[in-house]
């Protein structure tokens, strides 16, 4: 008998332990601090992006991911233009880290960002605007090759 009761509650338990558990391998066995930084680099990224885009990398997350990507969302106002650079895009996250013990912006943008990264891959069809400049954030040759699916 399950925890919870409710496969999708369970499935949506693993897939975000796991994601954790990766994002604590890099940055030590806080799992509070693994969750901010997979919630900042999320909302980061969904804020440079097209609501419609959004929308669909949101929908590909696991249930408890998608709560904290979809916290403080504003859909109707126009994506971060500010986001374009690297250098932005990593102040921006190092903001959201500004409440947590220190992290390194770079290692949480590689770390956090792999899910939504991967998942950005999955979504090509959509024409994902990431400039190329951002793969330097994207996973790295370290970077685990057979990550959960988020999606339920």
């Amino acid at each position: 008998m399950s925890a919870t009761g409710l496969d999708v509650f369970e499935k949506t338990l693993q897939t975000t332990h796991i994601w954790l558990g990766e994002i604590m391998e890099q940055h030590g066995p806080d799992r509070k601090v693994a969750w901010h930084i997979l919630s900042v680099v999320l909302r980061v990224l969904r804020d440079r992006l097209p609501p419609e885009i959004a929308a669909h990398l949101g929908a590909e997350l696991p249930l408890i991911v998608r709560g904290a990507y979809y916290d403080q969302y504003r859909p109707n106002h126009p994506p971060d233009k500010g986001t374009r650079s690297l250098d932005e895009f990593l102040a921006r996250i190092a903001e959201g880290m500004k409440d947590t013990r220190p992290v390194n912006p770079a290692d949480a943008a590689r770390s956090g960002s792999w899910h939504g990264m991967s998942t950005l891959a999955r979504l090509q069809r959509y024409a994902t605007p990431c400039p190329k400049k951002f793969s330097r954030c994207g996973p790295t040759a370290s970077a685990p090759a057979n990550s959960a699916n988020g999606g339920e």
